[in-house]
């Protein structure tokens, strides 16, 4: 593995959810009629930035409302927590209060992070408000159809509400944690071997460390970990192949090097062989799914004529198959990937 500066496209511009993808939304029940817009959140009248607690700019703003207009959106975000987490059974935020609301304009979608504690012990969840962009709706669908990972959102017009994914973000995780004594480094490199695998065939881009946190699951004789996508607002719109292998990005060094120094080419290949065979398995038992989406692609514009050129021309390299050349769209491509993938392990 090597290690790249990749360039990525920040101004990546918003796609609104067009005809074909919203009525998949209605099919698979991912649509809802909500009681808070992203717009109405942006009704405050100042923000204060939102600090860690070594005093360092987290990026995040907390957002002022007059007190009317707080009291209206936090009695409607209460309502929008329970019909993500229970189809709209408001029983569950009885005792719930909003704790506070936070505001990155950093991001793409300039999401809104809510906080929202049960009074009655203190625990507390979070959930966002965002932007609805069209590929990144079709990221967290992949994610749900190609990776072993569950994702739960829903959509209101322009709105997008996603549940919080838990975990140690991968920058935190490889400051400290990567090198903890009870940690198997072995079964690190594996997941991000595979994660790299998933990335490169989803075209899932920009999966630096922190756009994805490592879960950690205790086993009875060792530990278990998982890397999840937090972010996927780069989901198949560069045109430049690397974006969707992160094992280019400078920021994953700690994983790369992990991976060197534990696995050999051989275990290598192995391990991506079994990303492709869980692959193909999710494929065969979603396959109405995977062709009602792909169906739902086609009248939705999700990248640009010469990003979609250049990824082609990439991966018909990458893998030496002249078969990319022949495709039109971001979704032809992930469309081959899977065939590919299918191919591969029938041989």
């Amino acid at each position: 593995m090597e290690i790249d500066d990749v360039k990525i496209s920040r101004k990546k511009p918003m796609y609104p959810v067009g005809v074909g993808l919203a009525k998949y939304l209605r099919i698979y029940q991912r649509d809802a009629r909500l009681p808070v817009a992203y717009k109405d959140l942006l009704n405050f009248t100042e923000t204060v930035p939102v600090m860690d607690k070594h005093g360092n700019d987290t990026f995040w703003e907390t957002p002022l409302y007059p007190p009317y207009l707080q009291d209206q959106l936090y009695e409607g975000l209460k309502v929008v927590y329970a019909i993500l987490k229970a189809s709209g059974n408001t029983r569950i935020v009885e005792h719930k209060i909003i704790d506070r609301i936070e505001y990155c304009a950093f991001g793409n979608t300039r999401p809104f992070r809510v906080r929202i504690i049960n009074r009655l012990n203190d625990v507390y969840d979070y959930f966002y408000i965002k932007q609805a962009d069209a590929s990144r709706i079709y990221g967290l669908e992949l994610e749900e159809i190609l990776s072993p990972n569950q994702v739960n959102y829903l959509v209101d017009r322009e709105t997008l509400v996603e549940e919080h994914i838990v975990g140690i973000p991968g920058d935190v995780f490889n400051k400290g944690n990567i090198i903890h004594p009870e940690y198997n480094k072995t079964r690190i490199a594996k997941e991000f071997v595979k994660f790299n695998e998933r990335c490169i065939i989803s075209l899932l881009g920009d999966m630096r460390a922190y756009n994805f946190v490592m879960q950690i699951t205790p086993d009875f004789d060792d530990f278990q970990f998982r890397i999840r996508a937090i972010d996927f607002d780069q989901q198949f719109y560069e045109g430049n192949p690397r974006v969707y292998m992160p094992q280019y990005f400078k920021e994953n060094l700690p994983y790369v090097k992990l991976a060197m120094e534990h696995l050999t080419e051989k275990t290598v290949l192995q391990y991506q062989q079994e990303e492709r065979s869980s692959i193909v398995h999710r494929v065969r038992s979603e396959r109405h799914r995977i062709k009602d989406l792909r169906d739902a692609s086609q009248l939705q514009e999700l990248s640009t004529g010469a990003n979609i050129q250049q990824l082609r021309e990439g991966y018909a390299s990458f893998y030496a198959n002249d078969a990319y050349h022949r495709c039109q769209t971001m979704t032809d491509i992930v469309e081959l990937n899977v065939k590919n993938v299918i191919r591969q392990v029938k041989l």
